[in-house]
């Protein structure tokens, strides 16, 4: 009997763990498709549509960017009220449709209006099923192991540009067409639709199960009543550093995510080499958000973040003298520095301030994050329309990673 009961309390157990995980895994196929197809899979199409609209300039066409991530910033704050009482699957489901429906859209552009009109749609994307559902689902499934769940998660940003941007820079060398390529890419969301549908959970509470690492010195198994409030929070110092951080660091992955394809062609590379060249920063990535997660929850402090601003701003300054030979590899250093910053920055977001308010406290700092990320991708444009080059682009990414290592020192824990 003790060996039947002992066989039969371990298969709920692990189920319990399966279903854990099986959370953070669909958080990060999320974050691989909406993020992997409005942000960096995108740029993929980018020279194809400017031999076609030859009226249009590099400012013009990056312009999309920054109406996206306004709108996401505006967007924000009121998805982020919505995530606090509603949960995130049904925000994962509509942010699929709206997502499969404005790719579809896309193959069948005439005018930059209808690019644009798109693109603030995308804006709905991004904060459906964007960065702050699947941090805000993980964190409300996890005590212990919080970081290396975020850290997967998080990874899913970095597969969207290390799988998509090839993918569809294949189709695109391979004679596809782009608005085919547009029209064949409105099927991915589906497969995040029917994941939202048949498993997401919002919070473990909602199933009879308790966070992963729940212990009785936490008051609730409901994590998401635990923590500072808005108001207390928006108070801190800390707070508007971590959202400047956000800020300065997102205007300077995103102008040069965005961009990254078209420098590089400029270099000497062809689209599907160019392609490949974007996977070069997000492929490092994918790494440094897994090996710093990890890393997060035995080391605490600010050391690593410092560490990896500091190993960003190196590769940044090399970009600024690279040439074809060598320009990968700065690129790599950028990317694998952003991966765990980029991990570590969400993990300080939710770990300072507690799950209490997350969904507001996350969408005010995307208001600043998402506005930055689009003045970053368009603002670079602009800057090679005006010089011909990135040299004054590149420039300001490093004098912003600068002015962030500083900031880092206002960061505090307050839960």
């Amino acid at each position: 009997m003790q060996a039947q009961s002992t066989m039969t309390g371990s298969t709920p157990s692990k189920q319990r763990k399966i279903m854990h995980w099986t959370m953070v895994f669909i958080a990060m196929i999320c974050l691989l498709i909406s993020n992997g197809m409005v942000i960096t899979g995108l740029t993929a199409f980018d020279s194809a549509m400017l031999a076609e609209f030859t009226n249009w300039t590099r400012g013009d066409l990056k312009l999309r960017g920054l109406i996206t991530l306004a709108l996401t910033g505006i967007l924000a704050p009121f998805i982020g009220i919505l995530i606090d009482r509603i949960g995130v699957k049904l925000l994962m489901m509509v942010g699929a449709v709206v997502l499969s429906i404005a790719f579809f859209c896309y193959g069948y552009i005439t005018e930059i209006s209808h690019m644009y009109l798109i693109h603030a749609a995308f804006s709905i994307v991004l904060v459906a099923c964007g960065l702050n559902v699947a941090v805000i689902l993980v964190s409300n499934w996890f005590v212990k192991l919080r970081g290396t769940a975020i850290g997967i998660t998080v990874m899913g940003t970095s597969l969207g540009g290390a799988i998509l941007a090839p993918l569809f820079g294949g189709w695109i060398a391979d004679g596809m067409h782009w608005r085919d390529a547009f029209q064949l890419a409105a099927v991915i969301p589906s497969i995040l639709f029917l994941l939202a549908v048949v498993l997401v959970k919002n919070k473990p509470t909602d199933v009879g199960l308790q966070p992963f690492g729940f212990s009785e010195e936490h008051k609730e198994a409901d994590l998401s009543k635990h923590g500072l409030s808005y108001s207390e929070a928006i108070q801190t110092r800390s707070f508007w550093a971590i959202a400047f951080i956000a800020m300065f660091t997102f205007y300077t992955l995103l102008g040069l995510q965005a961009n990254l394809i078209l420098h590089l062609q400029d270099l000497g590379f062809d689209i599907k080499s160019a392609a490949a060249g974007l996977a070069m920063l997000f492929t490092p990535a994918l790494i440094g958000k897994f090996l710093f997660g990890m890393i997060a929850d035995k080391i605490k402090g600010k050391k690593i973040l410092y560490a990896n601003l500091i190993l960003m701003l190196l590769g940044l300054i090399g970009l600024l003298v690279a040439d074809k030979t060598t320009v990968l590899i700065t690129i790599a250093v950028v990317g694998f520095a952003w991966g765990g910053f980029y991990t570590l920055l969400q993990l300080n977001a939710v770990d300072n301030f507690g799950l209490r308010a997350s969904g507001r406290l996350l969408g005010t700092i995307t208001v600043l994050d998402a506005f930055g990320g689009g003045l970053g991708i368009f603002l670079t444009g602009k800057m090679f329309d005006m010089h011909g080059t990135y040299q004054t682009a590149f420039t300001v990414f490093v004098v912003l990673v600068i002015i962030s290592i500083g900031l880092i020192s206002q960061i505090k824990k307050h839960v």
